[in-house]
């Protein structure tokens, strides 16, 4: 059951512009940025939300402390950043051993 909180923080993210059916995706993009720097403004909040793509976003101090204490009322601790290579560690490929070598090489994945 959303609290009044989520209520509030649902309300500011559409009147920032964000349309109801991406706030999922927006509030994952916030937690991201949020486990790599907790103590970051709202206006680096901003810039890394731009990173990801949210270009027409910005959100202001208010709204940020709104998804922060939403969050940490919903386990914001349990949640973890997924990095790129955690993502592609996922996938088995059948490539040749000199292959593999030249792309930890590249990549620096093993």
């Amino acid at each position: 059951m959303a609290t009044l909180v989520d209520k509030k923080l649902i309300h500011k993210l559409i009147e920032n512009g964000v349309e109801p059916c991406l706030i999922p995706g927006f509030i994952r993009s916030l937690v991201n940025a949020y486990l790599i720097d907790p103590e970051m403004s709202h206006g680096q909040a901003n810039e890394r939300l731009k990173y990801l793509g949210w270009d027409d976003i910005e959100i202001d101090y208010h709204t940020l402390q709104l998804a922060i204490n939403s969050l940490e009322n919903k386990g914001l601790n349990q949640l973890q950043y997924k990095s790129a290579p955690w993502y592609l560690s996922g996938f088995k490929t059948r490539t040749s051993p000199s292959h593999i070598h030249q792309t930890q090489l590249t990549t620096g994945i093993p």
